[in-house]
């Protein structure tokens, strides 16, 4: 059955002999989750078996290292070296073509990029030629904790290949095609995109070389071409094999469109059976980390695919941010043959049956986080915010209840919403208590400083509505209502307590808390509110007038935009993940905003790649950022601090803003406990830990009460 709402991204296709149920392939991603001797095991079958359960038409397995440890790029990275690796390669194959799911390979080197074999091995990188330096500091926006990780580390040294080099890497691509085969996979990608190897051959800003491997193009595609003929003769010529291809290099001088194109339709000449398209990025410059391959702009590479699939005839796999509808017109109109989804199905696997089903609404969204790819990043394994499963797909599953529990879930925030959801799928008997009149807690506000965050409270309100849960609004949980409910566990997820801290000046009038914006901004009122503003009368009338008991955060967040009882001029105290949204809402609505942070780097609890983009956006947009301030003072008109020099510095501000003094509050989770009741506090409860920790933290409470060890 095909859903008419999608008919051409979920119709069949080809690449070369493979025949696809759809055209959704999961995109090649290095998750880290093979063991740390490359080997496949549990961890990464369960992951990509959990892919072919959600029916993607075509999984494609990430970074495959063919020269494996040589050329690795991070922890517990594929490696495809050797014979030896082969056995957990078909593991992993066999399960999942046991759901009906095709799945390829992808080929890999590092090159240039392999900077986690220099750190553990003391690999040199291979490169075509010594590369220029960067353009920008990449680590500008780490915060210190994270750049203490990196102590000690040497600047590693450069091997720049000789012929007895390019001839073993096109070896060692063909060795590892001829794994991947006898493997059992379905077909395999050559990677030649991102700056590794074969890529930074193909780029003309990092190879110099004046030999047949280098200056025009066609020398510059020499290596790719070789590494493609190899792959054939190992394969044959029926086996599916493509390339990952950048269609341009952002931020440097390098690899063009046009290049791209021509490029394309060598490697088309040669036997390649498709094309996916990608982008690379100046990587010394944070922000365009995520204005390339992982975009943050919605359909960011799809100008560049179309041009690409009019350059050649064989299909082409576009990617980077693309919803559904767009991916569907897309392939309707020829502008794409495939579309690769990497952060939506690592937030719901199961999107393409879903979507099969006619049931866009129960997808999970991403919210473009970056939760996913910072973690690779800062050498962990793939995390995701809101799918708090991923990367323990192997571990036992929750089972139905044979015995429901009854359990009151206190809290109606993404913890709470997430924990009585899944708890009720499990047969459970779930109480949702919230005392104010709407489900979302924080999460409401976090959703007008960054849009992207209503799609999650509306799917999780929309789980809970459809569930079988007894909610209960506007409602104080007290140990007698939880004794008449007869309850057996108690998760609380009550939220943060914020206080003000001390500052002088604090007391003002135009001093505002984190509590007075979120009021403010959801037109809530409060006596404290009242009487720092009596303009809040007007903006509450506006909101509740658009909003009225559904709190439809669009309409919200049209009626405060050119309108808040705020001043021209706004300092926020407080320079960690909400006092940083809130500049970029303040800043977009036409505010002069100044952020002051006692710590020295800014961001903290935004993930790294995000970090990276909205402090550049932030300081391009002229937002005032202030780390490693002491001595903050509020003045009637000013805010005075002394900065990381010495220096006094004084801002004007009309409105203060207080975004910090969150901390975890377990009262009522000790009290009930003292009260003889099991109790499980979670999210930022225990410790502010925004969506990701409320999303995990349910999934641990619930998989506790079911009974399920950790």
């Amino acid at each position: 059955m095909t859903s008419n709402r999608y008919p051409h991204l979920l119709s069949p296709g080809k690449i070369g002999t493979l025949e696809l149920k759809n055209r959704i392939a999961v995109t090649a991603m290095g998750v880290s989750l093979s063991e740390d001797d490359g080997t496949v095991g549990e961890q990464l079958i369960a992951y990509h078996e959990e892919q072919a359960r959600g029916g993607a038409g075509l999984i494609i397995s990430g970074v495959a290292g063919v020269a494996w440890p040589v050329g690795q790029v991070a922890w517990q990275q594929t490696a495809i070296s050797d014979d030896k690796f082969i056995p957990g390669l078909k593991a992993l194959t066999d399960r999942v073509h046991a759901h009906g799911a095709k799945i390829a390979v992808q080929l890999h080197h590092g090159g240039l990029v392999a900077g986690y074999s220099h750190a553990r091995y003391g690999h040199p990188l291979w490169a075509p030629s010594l590369p220029p330096a960067p353009k920008g500091n990449f680590t500008e926006h780490f915060l210190m904790e994270e750049l203490a990780g990196m102590a000690g580390m040497k600047p590693p040294e450069i091997k720049v290949l000789e012929q007895a080099d390019i001839d073993l890497v096109v070896a060692q691509f063909g060795a590892g095609a001829r794994r991947a085969k006898a493997a059992g996979f379905d077909g395999l990608e050559i990677h030649a995109g991102h700056g590794y190897l074969l890529s930074s051959f193909v780029s003309p800003y990092t190879n110099k070389r004046t030999d047949q491997y280098g200056g025009p193009l066609e020398n510059r595609l020499r290596l790719l071409l070789e590494v493609l003929a190899a792959v054939r003769a190992e394969v044959g010529a029926d086996y599916p094999v493509w390339v990952k291809l950048d269609s341009r290099e952002i931020g440097k001088d390098g690899i063009t469109i046009e290049d791209s194109k021509a490029a394309a339709r060598m490697l088309e000449a040669a036997g390649a059976d498709a094309i996916t398209v990608t982008t690379y990025h100046e990587t010394g410059k944070g922000a365009l980390h995520s204005e390339s391959h992982t975009p943050h702009v919605e359909s960011f590479n799809l100008p560049a695919t179309a041009e690409m699939r009019s350059a050649v005839s064989i299909p082409v796999i576009g990617s980077g941010r693309v919803e559904p509808e767009t991916a569907d017109k897309a392939i309707g109109s020829g502008e794409l043959d495939f579309v690769a989804m990497g952060r939506k199905l690592l937030a719901d696997p199961a999107l393409p049956n879903k979507l099969l089903a006619g049931n866009p609404d129960k997808v999970r969204p991403c919210v473009y986080c970056y939760t996913c790819i910072s973690a690779i990043y800062m050498g962990g394994g793939a995390r995701c915010a809101v799918n708090p499963d991923l990367s323990f797909e192997h571990e036992p599953a929750e089972l139905k209840a044979a015995a429901p529990k009854r359990v009151a879930v206190i809290g109606g925030g993404p913890g709470g919403m997430e924990s009585a959801r899944r708890l009720a799928a499990l047969g459970h008997k779930v109480t949702l208590i919230e005392q104010s009149e709407r489900l979302g807690g924080t999460l409401r506000f976090a959703s007008l400083a960054y849009p992207a965050n209503e799609r999650l409270l509306d799917w999780l309100r929309q789980e809970v509505a459809e569930a079988d849960i007894d909610v209960r609004l506007s409602t104080t949980a007290t140990s007698e209502l939880l004794r008449s409910l007869n309850v057996d566990d108690v998760i609380v997820a009550t939220g943060a307590i914020r206080g003000m801290p001390e500052i002088p000046g604090g007391e003002l009038a135009h001093v505002f808390s984190g509590d007075d914006m979120r009021r403010m901004m959801l037109g809530e009122s409060s006596e404290e509110l009242k009487r720092k503003t009596g303009l809040f009368t007007r903006l509450a009338t506006k909101v509740g007038a658009a909003t009225g008991a559904t709190a439809n955060l669009a309409l919200v967040r049209k009626a405060t935009h050119a309108w808040m009882p705020l001043g021209d001029n706004i300092a926020i105290i407080g320079g960690e993940l909400v006092g940083i949204e809130l500049a970029e809402f303040l800043a977009e609505r036409g505010r002069t905003v100044n952020v002051i942070e006692e710590a020295p780097r800014l961001g903290k609890g935004l993930t790294l790649v995000r970090r990276m983009r909205i402090l550049t956006e932030l300081a391009e947009h002229g937002v005032g950022l202030h780390g490693g301030a002491s001595a903050v003072t509020i003045g009637p008109k000013e805010v005075t601090f002394t900065d990381m020099q010495g220096n006094v510095q004084t801002v004007p501000a009309d409105n203060v803003i207080v975004a910090k003094g969150a901390a975890g509050d377990l009262k009522l989770a000790d009290t009930l406990s003292a009260a003889g009741f099991r109790v499980h506090p979670i999210g930022d409860a225990t410790g502010v830990g925004y969506i990701e920790g409320a999303m995990h933290g349910a999934r641990a409470a619930v998989r506790a009460i079911a009974g399920v060890a950790a």
